[in-house]
C-alpha cells in the first residue's frame, strides 16, 4: 500500500503554505469581487438590484466587490447566473502575482507605497464609457466613434 504522505508520482498534492492574515483581504477575493463589480456595472445594475436578485443587501454586495468578504461556491453560482456569465468569468484575467498563492498578502498600503496605478478597466468612468458605447445601435456609428477616440488618443500622445 502506498504511503499517503508520498509527494512524488502522478498524484502528488501541492500544498499552499501561505495563510490568511486576519483583517487583510485575500488578493483572489479582491480580484473576484472586482470582476463581480465589472459585470454588474456593464449590465447597468445597481448593487441594490443585484442584491435583490440573489437575496442579499447592497452592503453585502459592496463587501463582496471590495473583497472584504469571500464569496462561497453556491453564492458565486447564483451571481454567475444572475450576471449571465460562467463561474470562470470571475477568475479570468487574474494577474500572475495574484495567482501565486505562496506570495505575501498585498495590502492597500503596499500598493500605494509602490505607486501602483489602479487598473483602468475597474474605473467607473471606463465602465460607463463601454456601456454607452454598446448602447449605440448602429454598427457604423459605433465604429466611427471608436476611430474618433483612437484619433484623439493619438493626438494626446503626440503632444
Amino acid at each position: 500500500m502506498a504511503d499517503k504522505t508520498d509527494r512524488g508520482g502522478p498524484h502528488a498534492i501541492r500544498k499552499i503554505t501561505r495563510r490568511r492574515v486576519p483583517g487583510v483581504s485575500d488578493p483572489i477575493d479582491v480580484h473576484v469581487g472586482s470582476r463581480v463589480r465589472l459585470r454588474r456595472t456593464l449590465l447597468g445594475l445597481s448593487q441594490e438590484r443585484l442584491g435583490e436578485a440573489v437575496g442579499l443587501t447592497f452592503q453585502q454586495i459592496q463587501k463582496y466587490e471590495r473583497g472584504a468578504n469571500r464569496i462561497g461556491a453556491s453564492r458565486m453560482y447564483d451571481l454567475a447566473h444572475v450576471l449571465d456569465v460562467p463561474v470562470s468569468f470571475f477568475f479570468d484575467d487574474m494577474p500572475d502575482d495574484v495567482k501565486q498563492r505562496d506570495a505575501a498578502p498585498v495590502t492597500a498600503s503596499d500598493d500605494d507605497a509602490a505607486g501602483a496605478e489602479p487598473n483602468p478597466l475597474n474605473r467607473r468612468e471606463t465602465l460607463e464609457l463601454v456601456r454607452a458605447y454598446y448602447r449605440i445601435t448602429s454598427a457604423r456609428v459605433r465604429k466611427r466613434m471608436f476611430e474618433l477616440v483612437k484619433a484623439v488618443a493619438r493626438v494626446e500622445d503626440a503632444e
